[in-house]
């Protein structure tokens, strides 16, 4: 099936668009790229954001910045014509597209820089926007973009912002030599300031659902950026990007076997989404919805009971360790989760989700009851027990791939397993990674599958596929077993 065959493949490649890169982490790239967010849509303009990278965190940030939902960018678990595809489709409408990288613009896997910053601008034919550091440095940072300009060709580095300048001297040196010796502009100089900063925390940024002064902020960024960067300069570096890349086929899958057209219903499948479990890709929700689902938001800190004639139940990550107390003291969702699962209930859960159907979570403040639904309990750590992409292999016996299916994710977890019994059934063996105890993850019981493994849904569509099955095939299953007692 050819992608968007339906849309004017002209309107479609034409994207305004930048990436904004760094020669390291810690440059500033974030703040710059907030605070463009967000003047950019404070002008009127619609503003599409990306993310390079698996990141959850940055990218809420970016939806809250922008007004519109952030997508990631990987080119670890997606084909390039995914890339290409999202892009083009989501920057549909848009005036402009912002892609912030992520480390440094060539920080890659291997020596070859793959999954890097610099390989999302060249499979997408992006123009880079260089943000650099300018501590202790003045005339150098030429030869820093110029090594930038250069270590590879295809990368089209077409402007330059300085942050934490010191004063105007500094900025005037730094100006000079950059666009004399480089021959691009720098199109702006952030002063230092202590308060171009978002808090952080043990995964990363603090997530923008638990800052109650969130716009307040994002408009001091966009304040910072308006009045030190030149935004027109800003539009016109991005107008001049290439045409996106030929994309051709692409997988999209059928649902129309597993949903009965003259059925008239579709499977209900519940997210738990709120301040603990809030890491959810959209496309992952978005492959639900058009394969048929009918998805339905579940509040696990506030909401009592589960929703009536649920036939999927989806648990993605995020910081059930901070609201233990609160998932604790909500005694009969717990109850009513254990109860499903143990009839069936198709259930998946990532990290987070799974240390909830764990039997406790312990941290630094005490050891707090969770589900029970599964025969384990999580400690978390201080440091990272799991952190990178990784690479699974299916295994036989569970029902949510296809054995010897190869999965490729990527996992960030504080915590790890602890108390497992030895003849646990595990569906995933680590090919790389580190999963639950560095061989295994994904704990596979009846109708349940838990691991610290996070998937994309453009880089395992089969997941959505499945997920929906099972929910159809429950729901099947569900109603001929109440037809059978009311026929009694």
């Amino acid at each position: 099936m050819v992608a968007c065959v339906a849309m004017n493949e002209l309107s479609l490649r034409n994207v305004p668009r930048l990436v904004i890169g760094a020669p390291q982490g810690r440059s500033g790239k974030t703040t710059v790229t907030l605070g463009l967010l967000r003047a950019i849509a404070r002008q009127g303009m619609a503003v599409q954001p990306f993310k390079k990278g698996p990141d959850y965190i940055d990218a809420s940030w970016h939806t809250a910045a922008a007004g519109c939902t952030c997508r990631n960018l990987d080119a670890f678990f997606m084909k390039k014509q995914e890339i290409c595809s999202s892009v083009a489709n989501k920057s549909l409408g848009k005036d402009i597209t912002i892609i912030e990288g992520a480390m440094g613009l060539y920080d890659g896997l291997d020596l070859q820089g793959s999954s890097s910053t610099a390989e999302i601008a060249k499979i997408t034919r992006s123009p880079v926007l260089l943000v650099v550091d300018m501590t202790r440095i003045t005339r150098s940072i030429a030869a820093i973009v110029m090594g930038y300009q250069h270590f590879d060709p295809n990368v089209q580095i077409v402007g330059v912002v300085l942050n934490k300048v010191a004063r105007a001297r500094h900025e005037k040196i730094a100006r000079e030599a950059i666009e004399e010796f480089c021959k691009i502009p720098v199109v702006g100089a952030i002063p230092k300031d202590v308060n171009l900063s978002i808090p952080d925390r043990h995964l990363g940024l603090v997530t923008k659902g638990e800052m109650a002064e969130t716009d307040k902020l994002l408009d001091y960024l966009a304040d910072v950026i308006s009045t030190h960067v030149d935004l027109t300069k800003i539009l016109t570096l991005a107008q001049s990007a290439p045409e996106l890349p030929q994309f051709t086929e692409t997988y999209v899958p059928n649902l129309a076997k597993y949903v009965p057209s003259n059925s008239g219903l579709a499977p209900k499948i519940g997210i738990i989404q709120d301040a603990a479990f809030s890491f959810y890709y959209p496309e992952n929700l978005e492959a639900l919805k058009d394969m048929g689902a009918d998805v339905i938001s579940i509040n696990a800190l506030l909401d009592s009971h589960l929703p009536e004639d649920l036939d999927g139940l989806y648990i993605g990550g995020g910081f059930p360790e901070v609201f233990a107390a609160e998932l604790e003291a909500n005694k009969i969702l717990r109850g009513e989760i254990k109860r499903v699962g143990e009839m069936g209930l198709p259930i998946y859960a990532e990290c987070g989700g799974l240390m909830y159907l764990g039997r406790s979570i312990r941290t630094s403040s005490g050891s707090f009851e969770m589900v029970g639904l599964l025969p384990f309990d999580t400690q978390l750590e201080s440091k990272p027990q799991g952190h990178g992409y990784t690479v699974m292999e299916a295994n036989s016996g569970q029902p949510w791939y296809d054995e010897g299916a190869v999965i490729k994710g990527h996992e960030f977890h504080n915590s790890r397993v602890t108390n497992l019994p030895l003849d646990i059934k595990f569906g995933l063996t680590v090919k790389r990674g580190h999963g639950i105890d560095g061989q295994h993850d994904g704990i596979s019981y009846k109708n349940v599958f838990a691991t610290y493994n996070h998937i994309h849904a453009l880089g395992c569509p089969e997941w959505a596929e499945c997920m929906v099955k099972l929910a159809v095939s429950y729901n099947q299953t569900k109603w001929a077993q109440i037809e059978k007692v009311a026929g009694q």
